[in-house]
């Protein structure tokens, strides 16, 4: 399979959001998870309210059973989480699904997309959760 099947198949399981609606979520307390690397959200900036997840550890932070997840993670937890571009989040989104979170999915066009619709940005650089 390639990489390309391989995102078109993690995508057929994903109910994608535009940045509006990523903003809608954010506002009514969804879990916004940042898997972008740190030169990047140096760079560009942040979401504000964004969790900074490596993508070495999103497994062990988003598995709502386990020990190491994010505080307060639940399988109901509305997750939307984003990259730079909206390829690597649809795969994270797909694995973060497979863990139990029901309401998980991620940004269409990631972070620049969010950016160049003119969303709430804060300068980055916030370090990722350990």
């Amino acid at each position: 399979m390639s990489a390309e099947e391989m995102l078109a198949q993690a995508r057929e399981h994903l109910v994608r959001v535009d940045p509006e609606q990523a903003e809608a979520l954010r506002t009514d307390g969804a879990l916004v998870v940042d898997i972008r690397p740190f030169a990047n959200r140096l760079a560009e900036g942040e979401i504000p309210g964004s969790v900074v997840v490596e993508r070495i550890v999103l497994e062990w932070r988003l598995d709502p059973h386990g020990e190491h997840r994010l505080p307060g993670l639940t399988e109901d937890t509305p997750v939307v989480i984003l990259c730079n571009e909206g390829y690597a989040s649809s795969l994270a989104a797909r694995d973060a699904r497979a863990l139990g979170l029901r309401n998980a999915t991620d940004l269409i066009g990631g972070f620049r997309a969010w950016h160049a619709a003119g969303l709430p940005v804060i300068a980055g650089g916030t370090p990722a959760v350990p």
